[in-house]
């Protein structure tokens, strides 16, 4: 399990595409959510760490949102988004860990959380959890979805329970939403919770 804490791990993943838990498109409750932002957040900072393929980092730049910064520690997934869109700022795709980016020189408005939190070794999760309240800025938010599931495995995804992930996010968060999502994917309904949680 401690493999999932390495670069390598997730690159090899990428280049022989056992990355069985993409979609291949938006998720629709994050798109549904980007959809009703009002304009005045779209030079709001936004941070997508362990982004993946990133097709929501995609769809915010299409939309015009212009601070938008990506981070994975896998260089294939940036590589190919920069060849997907060569316009978006070089300066904003990170290839870096997320638990070592530095909350002095990075902070964000709201974090988007799409299938990051399931692929780090669970033993991480309290680590996580106190990353991201740092990078945030006062009042900040941690939008996205987590699994509702546990999958019984040893290798990510790595699933969890409503009770666990509400006595572990108290801690630095305020739990805003964190509820059964009702327009998943259909390959994810019933299994995701979506959750808006605002730094304390």
């Amino acid at each position: 399990m401690d493999n999932v804490n390495q670069a390598e791990f997730w690159q090899q993943r990428y280049e022989t595409g056992s990355i069985q838990w993409d979609m291949g498109q938006v998720s629709p409750p994050l798109k549904a959510y980007i959809d009703q932002l009002p304009a005045s957040a779209k030079d709001q900072a936004i941070l997508v760490p362990g982004a993946g393929n990133a097709y929501e980092v995609g769809y915010l730049h299409e939309q015009g949102f212009t601070n938008v910064t990506l981070v994975d520690f896998a260089p294939a997934p940036i590589d190919a988004f920069a060849e997907r869109y060569p316009d978006f700022p070089a300066a904003h795709l990170i290839c870096a860990d997320f638990f070592n980016l530095s909350a002095e020189q990075y902070q964000f408005d709201w974090v988007l959380e799409q299938t990051f939190f399931c692929a780090i070794n669970p033993s991480r999760r309290d680590e996580y959890i106190e990353q991201m309240a740092a990078l945030l800025k006062p009042q900040g938010k941690l939008v996205g979805l987590l699994f509702n599931v546990d999958f019984g495995r040893d290798e990510p995804p790595f699933g969890g329970t409503k009770d666990e992930y509400q006595q572990r996010f108290e801690q630095c968060f305020d739990i805003e939403i964190m509820e059964a999502s009702y327009n998943s994917h259909s390959a994810r309904q019933g299994s995701e919770l979506f959750i808006k949680l605002k730094a304390k």
